[in-house]
């Protein structure tokens, strides 16, 4: 009953907003919600890894690191300690399509938020010096979560054979040999060319005065100088030939079965059955993969499926890892085997029910905190096109109906849309 009252509010519980251009071609949104006396300020840029130089990989990854160096009037390492030291929080994230960066303050702390995120903009430090900083924390981050991680390739592995055309072909990580070889003078283009008020997204979101916020906004932001126009890559990937398939060696213990499937792109219609689909087969203990492969059958230690929601076409991942003695084969086998009956006999409504409640408290959840609001309000205008979509995305889950799941299952989960990857221990390369 809790959850039933929880979701019902959820629904009806729209996001308010405020929205206008500045002359320089900055977004703005403006979110008020005085219940908490906290406040986000986030900026997004329309830059990701598929905006990048196919001999410059990594650069937007690269910037996210680079940009909290500081700027003219912030001296270098300051930035993280003006906002900690103002009892706030701050991050940063890189997608294919994007990146993004907030504070989380005290809302008096509103106008530290805003000048911050527009020195960012008008002029942050891209030197030779910040440039060799960063290049050592994004090395030991890609040592971490891709070399040295178990299965850590599987992204890098997976996407270089899903596409052939688009830049989506690369992770966004990058590569060290593209960040290496680039001058002072390669960075500081990048940053002219994407890091512009005409090309952003800015929202404020929390316990604020609307008209002071749009006061304060104009102060730090309106004089910022318009950018050239971007130009979003518009490669279009072609169908997959047949099904692609591979065997990648690695320093493990247990071989893994990794399934990756073209999809369409966030926003359109099938994208959220598809969604759902990898929720069905992996969402909780209960999901197919879990309750099957794992309990039941006991051939996976280790279950999983997630959707890389692009802009343009992505892709859906499956994956399990096999249980001591189980032939990689056989595993393959009996995650083909749980899409087969997923093709023929759908899903239950029971099921499906149950995946939409738990989508209804995810929202609800995301959308308790401000920093959340902030976020879903700048894909929205972003990535989906339109603001006001920031309350309706979760209706198109809530719309599905079982056959839309098996329809999505039998066009999208299917052997030629797919690439194949068998991870082997090391120990069997030579055998």
């Amino acid at each position: 009953m809790l959850v039933a009252t929880a979701t019902s509010t959820a629904q009806t519980r729209a996001i308010q907003f405020e929205e206008f251009d500045l002359e320089n071609g900055l977004h703005v949104i403006l979110h008020q919600d005085r219940s908490t006396p906290i406040v986000a300020v986030s900026v997004m840029y329309h830059v990701g890894s598929k905006n990048e130089d196919p001999s410059r990989r990594g650069f937007a990854h690269f910037f996210e690191h680079l940009l909290f160096e500081g700027s003219e009037n912030i001296a270098r390492g300051e930035f993280s300690k003006l906002v900690e030291s103002a009892g706030g929080v701050l991050n940063a994230n890189t997608s294919g399509d994007r990146t993004y960066y907030y504070e989380v303050l005290p809302s008096n702390q509103l106008e530290l938020g805003l000048w911050l995120e527009s020195e960012r903009m008008l002029h942050a430090k891209v030197d030779q010096k910040g440039v060799e900083t960063q290049r050592e924390v994004v090395k030991e981050e890609r040592r971490q979560r891709y070399e040295n991680q178990p299965y850590g390739s599987i992204l890098i592995e997976v996407l270089k054979r899903a596409y052939q055309v688009h830049p989506y072909q690369w992770p966004t990580i990058g590569f060290m040999e593209d960040l290496n070889a680039a001058s002072e003078t390669d960075y500081q283009a990048f940053y002219k060319r994407f890091y512009v008020p005409n090309n952003a997204v800015l929202v404020v979101a929390g316990d604020l005065d609307v008209e002071q916020a749009k006061a304060l906004v104009r102060k730090y932001f309106n004089d910022i100088p318009k950018g050239e126009a971007v130009i979003q890559p518009t490669a279009v990937e072609p169908p997959l030939p047949r099904e692609i398939r591979d065997v990648v060696y690695d320093r493990i213990q247990l071989p893994a079965v990794v399934h990756a499937y073209r999809i369409p792109a966030l926003g359109t219609p099938d994208f959220y059955a598809v969604d759902m689909v990898n929720r069905l087969l992996s969402n909780g203990n209960s999901a197919r993969f879990n309750r099957n492969l794992k309990d039941a059958q006991q051939k996976a230690v280790f279950t999983g499926a997630f959707s890389l929601p692009f802009e343009h076409p992505g892709l859906a991942i499956l994956f399990a890892v096999a249980n001591a003695g189980v032939p990689v084969d056989v595993l393959d086998q009996a995650m083909d085997e749980e899409l087969h009956r997923l093709h023929q006999e759908g899903i239950t409504a029971d099921e499906l029910a149950k995946l939409k409640a738990q989508l209804e408290v995810e929202s609800l959840e995301q959308n308790s905190r401000v920093a959340g609001v902030a976020n879903n309000l700048a894909t929205a205008y972003m990535l989906l096109g339109d603001t006001r979509l920031v309350n309706t995305e979760l209706d198109r889950y809530m719309a599905l109906t079982p056959a839309d799941i098996q329809r999505a299952a039998q066009v999208y989960f299917a052997p030629w849309n797919r690439v194949v990857l068998h991870y082997l221990p090391l120990s069997q390369q030579n055998q």
